[in-house]
């Protein structure tokens, strides 16, 4: 009876709009017990994407309201590549994202153009949490208040909706999760969305450091909105005194076709990066056993020492740069330095010198200097290796280490011969 008598100012209003769509003004004048009822909260997980930044997926958080009409979805991964400074802020880790209101249908219909998936969870709260929550997403939408600091795994679009998921819980969803020991490291979470692209896949690996290598709970690997899918489907937690399922309805509105699956787990690449790395070796060793006796060999042994120091000179001035003057902090303790940085930036003249001077004297001196640096770069691999046995060193460049070190070792050997 109490519950009716609160509905009586709703009834009025419905008479006296004649059964049209409410006003946001006139909806945000209901009770709250009353405007809670009208309110359906769902959370969109949408698959990978064709751009790098798409390949982790994206998360929206949807608000059905049957009295203004509305669908809304919330998306908390919002940025402009028109952003005054956006590059620069870019390149130094100051990543501006924003929160940003669609309708749901726009929204769905650009990602199914693009061939992504969409599966919709739809949420069983407390008529008062559903309020409580479209309350925060609309401050949140505000121009005050829209724009944040993004993290690649702190916070981003998911630990966004992570955290109203504890909000819509009362603080039972991060109950369960926060202790709770996740699977994989966020290096193994990262790899397993990237395998189909060798190339991406190192690279990203490459540049990360160590502390993305820790144990972490399940609480930290739903900076994936996969994750928080999964987590959602299962979870139960108590409200009003009975226990209840958190979902209670899954929809799928679009399978993407053809896209590489996301694995359970990261892939062992390291025994591929070692037999690449002795085929890179045996590339270079064929035309430096002519080197001395023809041009052609000595043109291509030279010019391929260029291109690697060229190769290997911008990740490591990439990874040096990013470790010691960014915000990127998920480079940082990054004992990939050691070997490769800046300094392989001498391969590319040296090598030229070697495959292009007609004066012995220089030739030989040049290849002097490129023994010396590709020394230098199997001593550093080798000791970055060595460190492990070491508490404090425990990163997992497993796949970097073999890739480098019999190509580095070969070059050495291969380089003081023609020095001689």
């Amino acid at each position: 009876m109490f519950r009716a008598l609160n509905r009586l100012p709703l009834f009025f209003m419905l008479l006296f709009f004649g059964g049209k769509a409410l006003s946001a003004d006139v909806v945000t004048q209901l009770p709250d017990m009353s405007r809670g009822d009208y309110l359906t909260v769902k959370i969109a997980v949408i698959g990978p994407g064709d751009e790098l930044y798409l390949w982790w997926g994206h998360i929206g958080l949807i608000i059905e309201d049957t009295l203004s009409g509305e669908s809304r979805l919330y998306d908390w991964g919002v940025f402009s590549f028109e952003e005054t400074n956006f590059y620069s802020n870019f390149a130094f880790g100051r990543l501006l994202y924003a929160c940003a209101v669609t309708s749901v249908d726009s929204n769905f219909n650009r990602n199914i153009r693009t061939n992504r998936s969409i599966t919709v969870y739809t949420l069983d709260l407390p008529p008062e949490k559903k309020l409580e929550i479209l309350r925060f997403a609309e401050n949140n939408a505000r121009p005050e208040n829209r724009n944040y600091w993004y993290h690649h795994f702190r916070d981003n679009c998911a630990t966004r909706i992570r955290d109203i998921v504890d909000l819509g819980t009362s603080g039972n969803f991060y109950l369960r999760y926060a202790q709770a020991p996740g699977r994989l490291t966020l290096r193994g979470h990262v790899r397993r969305h990237t395998w189909f692209s060798p190339l991406w896949d190192w690279l990203l690996s490459f540049w990360m450091g160590q502390d993305i290598d820790t144990p972490i709970t399940v609480w930290d690997e739903m900076f994936l909105p996969s994750e928080i899918g999964k987590r959602i489907e299962d979870f139960t937690y108590m409200a009003q005194g009975t226990e209840r399922h958190l979902v209670s309805s899954v929809e799928v509105i679009n399978e993407a076709e053809g896209r590489p699956p996301v694995l359970d787990a990261p892939r062992k690449s390291w025994p591929g990066a070692f037999l690449l790395s002795i085929a890179a070796a045996a590339l270079f060793g064929f035309p430096a056993l002519f080197a001395k006796k023809r041009n052609a060999a000595r043109i291509a042994f030279g010019l391929g020492q260029s291109a690697l120091g060229l190769f290997l000179g911008v990740i490591g001035l990439l990874l040096f740069f990013m470790t010691f003057f960014t915000n990127h902090d998920y480079t940082f303790h990054n004992s990939n330095v050691l070997f490769i940085n800046p300094l392989l930036f001498a391969a590319l003249p040296f090598g030229l010198v070697y495959a292009f001077t007609g004066n012995e004297k220089k030739r030989r001196r040049a290849a002097g200097i490129l023994w010396i640096l590709w020394t230098y770069v199997f001593v550093g691999a080798a000791l970055s290796a060595a460190l492990k046995i070491l508490p404090g060193f425990y990163q997992q460049n497993q796949v970097t280490l073999a890739l480098v070190l019999p190509a580095a070792l070969a070059l050495s050997l291969m380089s003081r011969r023609l020095a001689r």
